[in-house]
């Protein structure tokens, strides 16, 4: 793995980057969405959830979002604190107001979500809110591509990625492609690859993939009942071929219930088995994902165990109601693993 690892002198493990919300669940599982009548109030955004998992499974771990000056923002705040997630860098935002999510539960396989992201508090991050976060003290800065959806958070994002670059921080891209953020969401794919010369390791699913590599804008192709959900055509193999010649060391490949693969960039590909559960709510595994296999990683593990304790982080999740509030410890994850065969 990257001899990044070694800034073990470092304050924090990782600082995320990026969007948060607050995230309303349906309580009624397996009801059409009008026929929703009450919802959990849970946090929510990848780069939120994501710190929230590993300050969970044990890493000192800081986020660099933004709130509005409401009580949304309050109620983010508070659990955050709670969770021992490092809040110091989180911005507010004056006549901004804090995101929020909604989402349906029709297992197995629906479960459509709805953004109020207009005038959203996350996506005005600074090049000025980024110089006053600890990239030079944190070990790993984890990005996400909506992030890089819109002005100013693309040119903070990007300048994030620089400045980590420089002081030799790793740099982990959540692809996070979510169409309906995007102005154009052809634009995706050229903003995506515009950042990659600065980044170590990118993390996404097969069609984020493709989104990110597809340079004929003609011929993308989003099919999607969901938001959360959407469908890209295109060769998934030539599409992470084309994301490593552009500078990532790793490319990691979550596939849900399927093996995960990580990419090398000498040619090299591990693979690493699922674990099966019953799926109760796919929302939010992904971001679990990532919590588990970024642990593995900064503990210096290699990346078929760290891809391991990946794959165990989500098969938890997908098993709970929400996200952020069901991330799993550490030794639950531990636990989970070793009653299932270990590593």
């Amino acid at each position: 793995m990257s001899e990044k690892l070694d800034r073990t002198d470092r304050i924090y493990d990782i600082l995320t980057m990026g969007r948060s919300s607050i995230d309303l669940y349906s309580n009624e599982i397996g009801a059409p969405f009008p026929q929703i009548k009450s919802f959990a109030a849970y946090v929510g955004g990848c780069p939120t959830n994501i710190v929230v998992g590993t300050q969970r499974l044990g890493l000192k771990s800081a986020v660099l979002t933004a709130v509005g000056n409401d009580p949304v923002g309050d109620f983010l705040l508070q659990f955050l604190e709670e969770e021992g997630v490092v809040t110091t860098f989180i911005q507010r935002k004056p006549g901004r107001r804090t995101s929020a999510v909604i989402l349906g539960i029709e297992p197995p396989n629906k479960f459509p979500l709805v953004y109020y992201r207009d005038n959203c508090a996350d996506i005005e991050l600074t090049i000025d809110d980024v110089m006053a976060a600890p990239i030079a003290d944190s070990r790993c800065l984890l990005i996400s591509g909506t992030g890089l959806s819109r002005e100013p958070s693309r040119s903070a994002t990007l300048f994030a990625a620089e400045q980590a670059q420089a002081v030799g921080t790793t740099v982990v891209l959540d692809l996070d492609f979510r169409p309906d953020q995007w102005p154009d969401a052809r634009a995706y794919g050229v903003t995506v690859r515009s950042a990659l010369r600065l980044v170590d390791i990118v993390i996404g699913t097969a069609d984020e993939t493709r989104a990110a590599a597809l340079t004929d804008v003609s011929a993308i192709s989003v099919e999607h009942s969901q938001v959360s959900d959407a469908h890209v055509s295109g060769n998934a193999d030539l599409a992470v071929e084309s994301v490593l010649k552009a500078g990532p060391k790793s490319f990691v490949m979550k596939s849900g219930a399927e093996k995960t693969a990580v990419y090398l960039h000498n040619g090299e590909t591990i693979e690493a088995p699922p674990f099966p559960v019953e799926v109760y709510n796919i929302l939010g595994a992904g971001d679990a994902f990532a919590s588990g296999l970024l642990y593995g990683y900064l503990k210096g593990w290699d990346w078929y165990r760290a891809a391991r304790m990946g794959n165990a982080c989500g098969a938890i999740v997908v098993t709970r109601h929400g996200c952020a509030n069901f991330m799993p410890y550490e030794q639950e994850a531990l636990d989970f693993i070793e009653a299932r065969g270990g590593f």
